[in-house]
């Protein structure tokens, strides 16, 4: 199974959670999107996005130049889990929408991994979508203590779907 694991970061922790989910998924290659190019995201067919949550509800800065480089069109042929890091007590209004972003493109593709919203404190994020969130979500401020159960939950539910 070859997964790319792509991710933009200000702070480190979406590299920290990429390195993660990759050695979960037995070694999954693992590119910033700052240095990476549509060709790494083109020799994939399954690809992990992962991207934190920048202000109230932005897009990480790096990932808005990436993605600007893609279109639906290479989505399409396409098995995307998502990841989405946020702050559900300081931005409880916008939680973890920087997913939502890449989701409106992604869902070109065959999007997997949605997650119950259970066990999280907010008042609302475009990144649920029927009662879900469009993929994992982490809260490294709050419940960094929940991190690694949650990926290995969502990593055992989505592993047999990655090709």
């Amino acid at each position: 199974m070859a997964v790319g694991i792509f991710y933009g970061t200000d702070s480190g922790n979406s590299e920290t959670i990429s390195k993660k989910i990759s050695e979960k998924l037995g070694g999954a290659k693992v590119f910033d999107v700052a240095k990476a190019c549509k060709a790494d995201f083109d020799g994939f067919s399954s690809v992990v996005l992962v991207a934190p949550t920048a202000g109230a509800g932005d897009l990480q800065s790096d990932w808005e130049d990436f993605l600007n480089t893609l279109s639906e069109a290479d989505f399409s042929n396409k098995t995307i889990a998502l990841v989405g890091l946020g702050d559900q007590d300081t931005y409880s209004e916008t939680f973890a929408e920087g997913i939502f972003h890449l989701y409106e493109k992604a869902k070109a593709g065959k999007v997997v991994g949605f997650t119950s919203t259970d066990g999280y404190t907010f008042e609302a994020s475009k990144s649920v979508q029927g009662g879900k969130f469009v993929g994992l979500v982490l809260d490294e401020d709050n419940q960094d203590d929940l991190t690694d159960g949650r990926i290995q939950a969502w990593v055992q539910e989505i592993q047999g779907q990655l090709v």
